[in-house]
């Protein structure tokens, strides 16, 4: 038993050797190699156990990996498969002749039950090594327990449920003591609940399996030769300790539920299936003389926890009179019948034989089959051998039978992941929707097969199918991927053509008003799915031409509303007088371009909605853009709608404050043309500045010109300073207005003077008003009588001009008398003057010999120097190097020309023959020009003192290092 593990990774290693060869040959690794590996490769795989037992073999079960086998009479084998070469074995320590007749093993496989012939019980508990007799249970030979899954621990069985061969249940527990070995009876209680009988009497109770369903009800299932009972009944929470007798108490009057079967074996068996991940069975098989009987478990059902009946009928060659079975194991999709010598698996799908092993002469008679439900592996073993059966991939072939039975959903399920198998599926599924004229149905299917597209498409076309056709279509450009443009294309206008037919048959239908509807919607939402947006796009120019083809211009402006051509929407829509929608287009996408195209017409219609429309798009629209179809449109239209276009156009100016000269001018040429009092305002508010005005000048005063608004003309003169046109204007519409143009030459006395006397001469010429203009004379103080009294005819007398005479002569008194008073402080300012000049000549000031340099610290008197008022003395030399590079550039240069001149007065001459008298001419001239150098030089250099001066405050923000030498400077630190 040691090579159990060892043999089973042996097969493993065959089984890879098998694909690692094929592979070697060059077959690629596809779904269809896959499957004929998996053709290749039994689902049942028998294994021999290399294990030679000393003595023959009564019975063996297995359960959790754990293996216990009776061998002989008084040996009891235990082997946990996790550790195989570590087994365990115990004696019976029975004296007597009696026999095992049947062992028991819970699903933890820590609870052990021994069945004798001499209807006596043993138990024997996992973690101990003796076997104790279990004395309540003493005069009844056990056939059958049912195990408490729910309750049971490794101590402790909790309630269970024994049969016995005269028919009777039992109720019982055992319990292992933690304080000893075995407490005085393991056995708690051995209590009768029920009796099962048959038409003869009480028959042996075959099998027994406690199950749980929702809501705390639980599901007994017992079996006897021929029939099948259920006990069904709820035990209320927290009882679950007290045990079943409720349950079968509620049978006491009256027999359960159950289903019979006339034949007989003589025994009967039941079988279940639990996945690995559940912990209650999902399926059952219960062998008996008719067949088996196999069907799901629904513990939702109130009285009835099997379902979906079925029997299934023995193979041909087992004739239960010669040749009967003696075990059954079910799994996911097979049952296997275990006879003398061979196994049979039978599909539990149709009733077929699938697969069948027969075992050698050699091996001796099949004596049981049984199945470890935790690892799903399936023993069988004859008095002298043992063998395992390993499942693998029972679901492989699942798919073909679902498929014949026509359930496809199932089918599909069980080969999701081969897609060769799929495509089977889905292409019987697809013919079998066609025959029963299910197209639609079909047409879905039809789409995920790798099926010729061609033979598919005409198959719907001759059977003139198009909504079908169309369903395929759609669900196969659906599948296409990205990179496969061309059937994209392909697929899409095909789509779209069938779309059009199908919509322009229905709408012709008005009993078809429904469907035409919703295939309208459909077709919409074909034209915008996003997967489609790029094709649609590269290939608008197609689906354009069909559209127009068919006359529907509902989806082509559709259409073009989801290809964003919003041009073509809105040229569509003003073609058909549609201009509120063209409008509501515009505004809703808000494109500048679209508006400046598209504007011109619609202002001739809806002027006041496309007003609306551009001042809400505000900034966005450049208004410059705009003017052209504004201009269109005043040229014909009426004052009222002329108004729309100056609303626009003051919003622009006030509320975008707009500085274009072209929206200006063209709001000033609307002023003028119907707006008069809104012009002069607009000017006035414009302001007199010509650098913050927008408008053009020129433009302006030519257009209110020629509309005849002077009093605009003259605003406009005024701004261009033309202040004598701006009066000549003025006086033809009102002297006041003159008056203040006159005044504005704040800076030009004379020209201000000249206006004033342009107003004059025309209020005594044209309007012969003499108070009028003797007012003008107040109103300017330029203005005397003897300008305007020339203006004046001779005939007027003296009296109008007598209060003005004699105000002149006044004037002229009071002014020479200024003047004498002037001329006497000039007097008094020039005698001040010279003598500060004198006082100045005669000022002095001492020197003492140990007197330094305030720049260079050496003597003063060394050298010539300059001495100051405040007390600072220089060396004529310190004082120019400190001066100089403060000088302003042209100081500079000019005190660079003076020291060339007195260098050059300085150098003796080089003629020694000229007369004396000219030499002493020329050195006077010489010393003089000498001596005025010398002065120019001072004024510069010595004009204040470099410390006390404003030299020194100028230089406060100069750094002391030169930015051009600081590099130098630093190095030199370094």
């Amino acid at each position: 038993m040691a090579s159990i593990l060892d043999e089973y990774e042996d097969s493993l290693h065959r089984s890879v050797s098998v694909q690692q060869s094929r592979a070697s040959v060059g077959i690629p690794h596809s779904g269809y190699v896959n499957a004929r590996l998996e053709k290749e490769t039994p689902i049942f795989n028998k294994q021999r156990i290399d294990f030679a037992p000393p003595e023959k073999i009564n019975s063996l079960v297995v359960s959790s990996n754990q293996l216990c086998m009776s061998l002989g009479k008084d040996t009891l084998l235990r082997i946990d498969l996790g550790k195989p070469d570590e087994p365990n074995q115990v004696e019976l320590g029975r004296k007597d002749e009696a026999k095992v007749y049947k062992m028991f093993l819970d699903h933890t496989g820590s609870h052990l039950l021994i069945a004798l012939n001499t209807s006596e019980c043993l138990y024997l508990n996992r973690s101990v090594q003796k076997v104790r007799a279990l004395s309540r249970w003493k005069g009844h030979l056990i056939e059958s327990v049912g195990w408490n899954k729910f309750l049971g621990s490794e101590t402790n069985t909790g309630p269970i449920l024994v049969g016995t061969s005269q028919g009777q249940i039992y109720e019982a527990e055992i319990s292992v003591s933690e304080g000893s070995l075995f407490s005085t009876n393991p056995d708690q209680y051995f209590r009768q609940v029920y009796t099962l009988e048959e038409e003869s009497g009480p028959a042996p109770v075959c099998c027994l399996e406690i199950e749980r369903g929702i809501e705390g009800k639980f599901f007994i299932i017992a079996t006897t030769r021929k029939r099948l009972f259920q006990f069904v009944g709820k035990v209320p929470e927290g009882t679950e300790q007290q045990g079943f007798s409720s349950i079968f108490a509620v049978h006491a009057d009256h027999l359960p539920s159950f289903r019979e079967f006339p034949a007989n074996l003589g025994f009967s068996e039941i079988a279940f299936y639990t996945p690995k991940l559940r912990s209650n069975p999902r399926s059952f098989a219960w062998m008996m003389g008719n067949g088996v009987l196999y069907g799901t478990l629904d513990y939702s059902r109130p009285d009835s926890i099997l379902s979906d009946e079925r029997v299934w009928v023995y193979p041909p060659d087992i004739d239960i009179t010669v040749n009967k079975p003696i075990s059954i194991v079910l799994t996911q999709f097979h049952f296997l019948l275990l006879l003398s010598d061979r196994v049979k698996a039978v599909c539990t799908l149709n009733g077929q034989v699938v697969f069948q092993d027969l075992f050698l002469e050699k091996f001796g008679l099949l004596t049981r089959m049984i199945k470890d439900p935790t690892v799903q592996q399936i023993w069988i073993h004859t008095e002298k051998v043992v063998f395992r059966y390993h499942v693998q991939r029972e679901s492989r072939d699942v798919w073909k039978m679902y498929m014949n039975m026509n359930k496809f959903d199932l089918a599909k399920e069980y080969c999701k992941d081969r897609p060769e198998c799929l495509d089977i599926v889905l292409a019987k599924e697809a013919e079998h929707c066609f025959q029963n004229k299910r197209y639609l149905d079909s047409a879905k299917c039809y789409a995920l097969t790798q099926n010729y597209f061609e033979e598919i498409a005409l198959k719907f076309i001759e059977a003139k199918q198009e909504e079908a056709l169309m369903e395929f279509l759609i669900k196969k450009l659906n599948n296409l991927k990205p990179s496969e443009k061309t059937q994209t294309t392909l697929l899409t206008t095909w789509l779209t053509e069938l779309y059009l037919n199908w919509l322009g048959i229905l709408q012709g239908d008005p009993s078809q008003r429904n469907l035409y509807l919703d295939t309208r919607e459909k077709f919409r939402t074909f034209l915008s799915s996003p997967k489609n947006k790029e094709c649609l796009f590269n290939n608008r120019a197609s689906i354009y031409e069909l559209l127009a083809s068919h006359g529907d211009t509902e989806h082509m402006v559709y259409f073009a509303v989801i290809m964003q051509d919003y041009e073509r929407v809105v040229a569509h829509h003003c073609q058909h007088d549609e201009y509120d929608e063209a409008l509501n287009v515009l505004s809703r996408h808000r494109d500048e371009k679209l508006f400046y195209k598209f504007s011109p017409v619609l202002i001739q219609h809806i002027p006041k909605k496309v007003v609306d429309a551009w001042i809400s798009m505000g900034s966005r629209l450049d208004a410059r853009n705009l003017i052209p179809a504004l201009v269109n449109y005043s040229q014909s239209a009426s004052t009222e709608q002329i108004n729309e276009a100056i609303r626009y156009m003051e919003f622009c100016v006030y509320q975008l404050e707009e500085t274009q000269q072209a929206i200006h001018n063209y709001l000033l040429s609307l002023y003028a043309l119907c707006r008069p009092d809104s012009l002069l305002s607009y000017l006035e508010q414009a302001g007199t500045n010509p650098n913050r005005i927008h408008y053009d000048l020129k433009y302006a005063l030519r257009l209110c010109a020629e509309h005849g608004h002077r009093r605009a003309c003259v605003h406009i003169y005024k701004v261009m300073e033309l202040y004598e046109e701006a009066v000549d204007l003025a006086l033809q519409v009102d002297v006041d207005l003159a008056k203040s143009c006159a005044d504005l030459p704040e800076d030009d006395e004379e020209l201000r003077k000249k206006l004033w006397l342009k107003i004059a001469r025309h209020v005594v010429q044209e309007e012969k008003d003499v108070k009028k203009a003797m007012a003008c004379l107040s109103s300017c103080a330029l203005l005397k009588i003897e300008d305007v009294l020339p203006f004046f005819p001779d005939f007027v007398t003296i009296d109008h001009f007598k209060e003005a005479i004699c105000n002149s002569l006044e004037d002229y008194n009071k002014h020479i008398e200024e003047l004498k008073r002037e001329m006497e402080e000039a007097t008094q300012s020039a005698k001040r003057i010279r003598e500060d000049i004198q006082e100045m000549r005669n000022k002095y000031g001492s020197v003492e010999p140990q007197e330094k340099c305030a720049a260079c610290d050496f003597p003063l008197l060394n050298r010539p120097f300059y001495l100051f008022l405040c007390g600072h003395m220089f060396h004529y030399d310190c004082l120019l190097q400190a001066v100089f590079p403060n000088l302003p550039a042209y100081k500079q240069a000019k005190l660079e020309d003076l020291q060339k001149k007195l260098a050059a007065t300085s150098q003796p001459s080089k003629s020694h023959h000229r007369p004396k008298d000219a030499d002493t001419i020329s050195l006077g001239k010489g010393q003089q020009s000498r001596e005025q150098i010398k002065a120019d030089i001072d004024d510069i250099v010595a004009a204040e003192c470099v410390y006390c001066g404003e030299l020194m405050i100028r230089s406060i923000d100069k750094p002391f290092i030169d930015p051009q030498k600081y590099e130098e400077e630093m190095q030199s630190w370094l």
